[in-house]
């Protein structure tokens, strides 16, 4: 449906022809959970995550599911016209694949483009008897595509090569349209503006912010941080786990910045933004158990199947490994009672540290410690 283009260029549409996947409006499609949280231009944040000041727009008990509806903000930004309807039509997009949701956040304009980051936030829903010193274990269950098409962006000057790219200094989008292959849903780019010929990659959805509230001022919606955020490990698909620290009473778990695919770094600046619908699991594991599983978390921690994958952050790339690494040593210490010695050697030997992305303005690291290895202790 969408091809590659950079602004004023006025692609010919393709010809119609039914979507890859369902374009899934608000309180249309499938809903995996008997709650169901819409994006709600009225209560949504833009830009800035929840503070313990915001008043929680749910409340659910813990081992709770909610189905969220989230948003990429890819259409709605200002040098991109603040109007998806236009913004998208440019590239082929009938009106009824634009979400009537990204229509009223962009209508609301309730963010300082100044002063306020870009993502779109569904939330903040408390956890009942969450405290500080607890831990909160968000487990993805399932991520929907809500659209058959993503954006990729490189703007601001921001980005890996910054200063390089864009070349010419102005924005920079490039549209992927979701195409079904022989093993799932792939996205395809464009080799060249003609269009001819397209690269093509698997679809791994997932949410780049996941987090919890904050005591204070909304924090700005770029840099992740201990509270989580924009977090960016890509590993967040379904049938993983994210754990948090909990900061404020009731924990305010908040989403947001979904993505349909994304290379470890990051380096243009964004990865393939799309909105997905997500459905998650709240468990509240409390402080004194917690010690015991995650000892102090310091950073966010995520888990697979296959992998512990202690986080690391820091505007010093170098630091934010150095801070993964004294993570993965204390995880390995508090969930197998590794000394701290013999879990730095370990690691040296068998764990992959792979940088999360260069471009949050704090940038972030994680290791994937195979659980495996720590399956017969003997």
């Amino acid at each position: 449906m969408l091809h590659g283009s950079t602004p004023g260029t006025a692609p010919v549409p393709p010809p119609s022809s039914a979507p890859a996947v369902p374009v899934l409006q608000p309180g249309t499609g499938p809903v995996r959970s008997d709650r169901y949280l819409p994006v709600n231009p009225e209560q949504a944040l833009w830009g800035r995550l929840p503070s313990d000041a915001d008043r929680p727009v749910m409340t659910v008990p813990s081992a709770a599911e909610v189905t969220i509806d989230t948003l990429s903000h890819e259409g709605l930004l200002p040098d991109q016209g603040s109007d998806p309807v236009a913004f998208f039509a440019r590239h082929g997009v009938p009106r009824e694949h634009v979400l009537d949701d990204a229509v009223a956040v962009a209508r609301a304009a309730r963010r300082d483009p100044e002063h306020d980051g870009p993502h779109v936030v569904t939330g903040p829903i408390a956890v009942e008897g969450a405290e500080p010193g607890d831990v909160l274990t968000v487990t993805v269950l399932e991520t929907l595509p809500r659209v058959p098409y993503g954006v990729v962006s490189n703007r601001h000057g921001r980005g890996a090569l910054h200063g390089e790219y864009p070349v010419d200094g102005t924005t920079v989008s490039v549209f992927a349209d979701v195409v079904p292959g022989p093993d799932g849903l792939l996205g395809r780019i464009p080799l060249t503006e003609s269009r001819d010929r397209y690269a093509r990659f698997p679809l791994a959805p997932f949410l780049g912010i996941t987090g919890v509230a904050t005591p204070g001022e909304r924090l700005h919606s770029v840099p992740p941080g201990r509270h989580g955020g924009n977090v960016d490990v890509n590993l967040l698909q379904a049938g993983a786990q994210l754990h948090l620290p909990v900061l404020v009473p009731g924990a305010s778990v908040y989403v947001g910045d979904p993505h349909f695919a994304q290379g470890d770094g990051e380096v243009a600046l964004t990865a393939m933004e799309a909105s997905l619908r997500a459905t998650l699991r709240f468990d509240l594991t409390p402080a004194a158990e917690a010690v015991q599983r995650f000892g102090d978390l310091v950073w966010p921690l995520v888990e697979t199947h296959e992998f512990l994958v202690p986080t690391g952050m820091d505007p010093d790339l170098d630091e934010a490994v150095r801070a993964c690494v004294r993570h993965a040593i204390a995880i390995l210490g508090a969930r197998y009672g590794m000394e701290p010695h013999l879990a730095y050697a370990y690691l040296s030997a068998a764990t992959d540290f792979n940088v999360s992305q260069v471009v949050d303005l704090v940038t972030g690291a994680h290791a994937r410690i195979r659980k495996a290895d720590f399956e017969d202790l003997r």
